[in-house]
């Protein structure tokens, strides 16, 4: 897996398929450069070697058989430890040890839809406790590294998945974003992250339907590529009746819009939303970037809005959302389950944590009320935007990937440029599209002079994932970045 030749998961695929290469001897590399490479940057914080030998033996057998289907044939892939996918295994929903004794009980959209394309599970990777953070550490597990400068953060909360695919360990694997924890840590391993919109992949969870709504919260994939995030929505997507967002689309061909052209479309490029504080370096390679665009046909101006709070404002508003439909439900649902966390398990949580939930209880629903009249204005100003462009372009974070904190509690930093900025998510440019239901992806924007990956968010219409992925793949085409994969094949494997 690791090379300095950049190759697709689905090519790989159909290298397996044509009998070039076996799933057992995919398997094989892949679990050898877990071995070397995960140590030093935490990606994985579990893996089941046992069952994926045994899952590429059975696909063998098929090969030989001739009976080898699914887009994704032999290609291993990991699930986040967050949200419970893979039957019968463990997880710890982001590295809570009073959690670490659960097994899950059925597939995940991500993992289920994988599975079925003949995709290998081969473990989960680190994910921040109750995935409530833009960057990736839990008290459990420690921290994860980008792949492009260990010691630093990947970003959160699909940090570990991030890492592992900026790596090279993995070509995809599960993320989910409920506020950038696909393209926030897409952004900053040098990965290609996307989030679908509202509606249009199921799997509202249980015992409420509805707790992904306040946010919205999101099923996706973290790849290198975009030729495999297509692939993989085309498995995910669906109508759901059981998911109380779920939209009947049709027959939808997400592959067929990678070759989409993108002449004459309309793009607005922010570099802050007028509100956010963001590095001018960042600023200045994602603007650059944007411009690529315009060799594939588009046409990219400034957009300018006119938001009425600022973003540190907004952030909060976030932080209140999420953890009233998330974190406090969750820690209710665990309750009721026998487990009190707050009560008996505090040490095993973060204190952040514990602050939203406490305050969360001492909330009313005119607080709820005045929040969702924030997240109005942002939907309003989102589709305002989108009334004369089809995309609008934004860095994806504000910031550089922090350093770990080796007291297992790294944050973003809490003043960018000299603003104040809400540690935990404030530093991403990508709530807004969980307020406001919008399709959206991070890509690789460059490399900082430091060595940083820096990404590019891209976002579109409500329901625009067709638009998303012909521009995202119309930018690879133009601006491709397979390079950045050589940066972090040869990284210094020593484990800090």
């Amino acid at each position: 897996m690791i090379s300095d030749e950049y190759t697709s998961a689905v090519d790989l695929a159909s290298d397996i398929k044509a009998m070039k290469v076996s799933p057992s001897e995919v398997m094989e590399e892949t679990i050898k450069a877990i071995d070397e490479r995960n140590p030093s940057i935490n990606a994985f914080v579990y893996t089941n070697y046992d069952e994926a030998r045994a899952k590429a033996r059975e696909e063998d057998d098929k090969l030989t058989r001739g009976e080898a289907h699914g887009t994704f044939f032999g290609i291993p892939t990991a699930a986040k430890d967050f949200i419970p996918g893979v039957p019968g295994w463990p997880g710890t929903t982001g590295g809570v040890k009073a959690l670490a004794h659960l097994v899950d009980e059925h597939w995940g959209s991500y993992t289920g839809a994988m599975n079925d394309e003949g995709a290998i599970m081969i473990g989960k990777t680190n994910a921040p406790s109750f995935a409530f953070r833009g960057t990736t550490d839990n008290k459990m597990y420690g921290a994860t590294s980008t792949p492009f400068k260990s010691g630093y953060n990947s970003g959160g909360s699909s940090g570990g998945s991030a890492a592992a695919v900026g790596d090279g360990m993995l070509l995809i694997a599960e993320g989910s974003d409920g506020g950038g924890s696909i393209r926030i840590p897409a952004g900053w391993c040098g990965c290609y992250g996307f989030k679908p919109g509202n509606g249009t992949v199921g799997g509202a969870p249980r015992p409420n339907a509805y707790g992904t709504c306040h946010p919205y919260c999101f099923a996706g994939s973290i790849s290198r590529g975009v030729k495999d995030a297509a692939y993989a929505l085309q498995a995910m997507a669906g109508y759901d009746p059981f998911d109380p967002n779920s939209i009947d689309f049709g027959d939808r061909d997400y592959i067929a819009a990678l070759d989409r052209p993108i002449a004459g479309m309309r793009i607005g490029f922010t570099p802050d939303f007028g509100i956010f504080p963001v590095e001018p370096e960042i600023a200045q390679i994602t603007e650059a970037a944007a411009k690529h665009l315009e060799d594939a046909g588009a046409i990219v101006e400034p957009v300018t809005f006119d938001f009425k709070h600022s973003a540190f404002e907004l952030a909060e508003s976030w932080c209140r959302m999420i953890t009233i439909s998330g974190g406090l439900g969750s820690v209710e649902e665990i309750k009721a389950m026998g487990i009190d966390l707050l009560r008996d398990h505090a040490d095993d949580l973060p204190d952040e944590f514990i602050w939203w939930v406490e305050d969360s209880y001492k909330r009313g629903y005119v607080d709820f009320h005045n929040d969702e009249m924030l997240r109005t204005e942002v939907f309003d100003q989102l589709q305002g935007a989108l009334q004369t462009y089809d995309l609008i372009l934004s860095p994806t974070s504000a910031c550089h990937p922090p350093k770990n904190d080796p007291d297992r509690n790294t944050l973003g930093p809490s003043q960018i440029c000299g603003v104040k900025s809400d540690p935990l998510c404030g530093f991403g440019l990508t709530f807004f599209c969980n307020f406001a239901g919008n399709p959206a992806a991070s890509i690789p924007a460059g490399l900082s002079k430091d060595g940083f990956p820096v990404g590019l968010q891209l976002i579109s219409r409500r329901y625009g994932e067709l638009d998303l992925l012909a521009a995202s793949a119309a930018y690879e085409r133009v601006n491709p970045w397979s390079e950045m994969y050589k940066v972090t094949a040869r990284r210094n494997l020593e484990v800090l």
